[in-house]
């Protein structure tokens, strides 16, 4: 039986469909970090956040990075230090 590049492709993308689709179930938010933490607003990085805001539901799908709504866990008392960081959201 041969297949053409065609076939193998479509192949290729089911298989790699049902191997990804795992890793999208447990999609959700972030776990709780080891270090005594605090949310700090408008410094993740794309698809860097550690929870939902009003235009997503979960960690990993912030579209733009600097977003005021979404927020990552930084260690204590650093938030306010980072360039355009917020201990709130605005």
């Amino acid at each position: 039986m041969q297949f053409d590049s065609k076939s193998a492709s479509l192949a290729a993308a089911a298989i790699a469909a049902v191997l990804a689709s795992p890793l999208a179930a447990r999609a959700g938010p972030a776990p709780a970090p080891q270090f005594t933490a605090e949310k700090c607003y408008g410094v993740a990085a794309a698809s860097q956040n550690d929870c939902q805001t009003s235009t997503h539901s979960c960690a990993g799908e912030s579209k733009q990075a600097r977003d005021k709504e979404s927020w990552i866990y930084v260690p204590a008392g650093t938030c306010t230090k980072i360039d355009g960081g917020s201990l709130k959201k605005t």
